[in-house]
């Protein structure tokens, strides 16, 4: 308990004793006991389930009980699934009333917005549409306690600034919430039907196997992340120069995508080009790398096989797909005189020559040993006098857009030691553009 700020203690004991408020009143409500007892056990189970399968939450038993439910009834539906398990960190009890508040809070306040806006009425008659509007309102409230109490925590345990601790929470929350709210919205209409509650049960079952196929592309996405994670630390361990370029590079990469319109799933792609386009740099000698002084012609060969080696190692990394390209023909130019392969115009893949410019981009506004970093204007004004020999104007424009809009704030600057490890002098002096 001594590792748990003390005004993090007080701010979970306060959450707990607001719930137990909640509750208190449940005895003298019209409460269907039996109803709550079934709910609160499927809702035990459930978890137990989700929790063991995806380490997710299962939200559509608890929000089918704001539907059905007294307020106070509602929010004792969490309390044996948060309270029975074990917990497996100290300190055991506060995480034991932390886990019962904050659903406990949350279900309560749907509920008591769906019973203000007659919520049960329509639930019991069946009214549709009339049934989603006290439906959506609950479900607003259960994902504004949530980032309310999520945010509280944040800033209580990190100290992490109020307006920073709840930025964006209520957006990540909303739209599984909503979904699972639907699916409670149909456990609860079923419940009241002449089929009772058996045929709300059939609900869950296709909530049950969406849950576990979201849970695995969720575990497939955080593979990927180790596998890009464990590839980029490699590097910049060989390669001093590395250290967050490759982080850089990939941000740089996003923002010109999205400049250009393209949808979620290739932004992705681009972000992964940009941070494994050097990834190649594992197959160059070490000695090369971290030279002090002009390389010879052969040294400079070897050097520039590194996009070949790059490609030839995420060859057999299915999810890379288009950022294979990227990283084979990003040193590529538009006037054909880059290499590997002296492609020129549309012939480069048009991943390539958005990480071009992204790469050639942070390589002018980055501090190194032999050069100090230039201004961003200073930098997009050469990529635009390079820009229809060296590189795509468009990709130029796009990225020159973009950081009008949005500005540049690299998180994290290429002249720090990385793991520890003193930076490197890179092998090779060339200019920012060329780089």
């Amino acid at each position: 308990m001594e590792a748990v700020p003390a005004r993090a203690r007080v701010y979970v004991v306060c959450a707990g004793l607001v719930a137990v408020l909640c509750v208190l009143r449940a005895p003298a409500t019209h409460t269907p006991w039996w109803a709550l007892a079934l709910l609160a056990a499927l809702y035990a189970v459930c978890e137990q389930v989700v929790r063991r399968r995806s380490g997710g939450t299962f939200y559509p038993v608890l929000l089918a009980g704001a539907f059905l439910l007294p307020p106070p009834a509602a929010a004792l539906v969490p309390l044996p699934a948060a309270l029975l398990p074990g917990v497996e960190h100290p300190p055991v009890l506060l995480r034991r009333v932390w886990r019962a508040a904050r659903p406990s809070l949350a279900v309560w306040g749907a509920a008591e917005v769906h019973w203000a806006l007659d919520g049960r009425d329509a639930v019991l008659a069946c009214h549709f549409p009339y049934v989603l509007l006290p439906a959506g309102a609950a479900v607003l409230a259960f994902c504004l306690v949530l980032t309310l109490l999520d945010g509280g925590i944040l800033a209580t345990v990190d100290r992490v600034p109020l307006r920073r601790a709840w930025h964006g929470l209520f957006g990540r929350c909303l739209a599984p919430v909503a979904v699972h709210g639907l699916a409670g919205l149909m456990m609860a209409v079923l419940w009241r039907s002449p089929y009772g509650p058996v045929a709300a049960l059939l609900v869950l079952l296709p909530m049950g196997v969406s849950s576990w196929v979201f849970a695995q592309y969720h575990r497939e996405r955080a593979a990927h992340q180790a596998t890009i994670r464990a590839l980029v630390q490699a590097v910049d361990i060989k390669d001093g120069y590395t250290r967050g370029h490759s982080e850089r590079v990939g941000q740089a990469s996003v923002m010109i995508a999205r400049e250009l319109g393209m949808n979620d799933e290739r932004v992705e792609v681009l972000r992964f080009a940009g941070i494994l386009h050097d990834v190649g740099k594992l197959g160059v000698p070490t000695r090369l790398l971290r030279k002090d002084g002009p390389l010879t012609p052969e040294e400079r060969r070897i050097i520039e096989l590194h996009p070949e080696y790059g490609h030839e190692m995420v060859r057999g990394i299915s999810f890379l797909d288009e950022a294979r390209a990227a990283i084979l023909h990003h040193h590529e130019r538009l006037d054909g005189s880059g290499y590997p392969y002296g492609l020129s115009g549309t012939q480069i893949p048009e991943s390539a020559r958005v990480v071009a410019v992204a790469d050639a981009f942070d390589a002018m506004t980055s501090t190194r040993t032999y050069s100090r970093a230039r201004p961003v204007g200073t930098a997009l004004t050469e990529l635009e006098r390079c820009a229809g020999t060296q590189f795509d104007p468009r990709m130029v424009r796009a990225l020159v857009r973009a950081l009008r809009r949005f500005g540049w704030h690299p998180a994290v600057t290429a002249d720090e030691p990385a793991y520890g490890l003193p930076s490197q002098k890179p092998a090779h002096s060339r200019s920012g553009a060329e780089r």
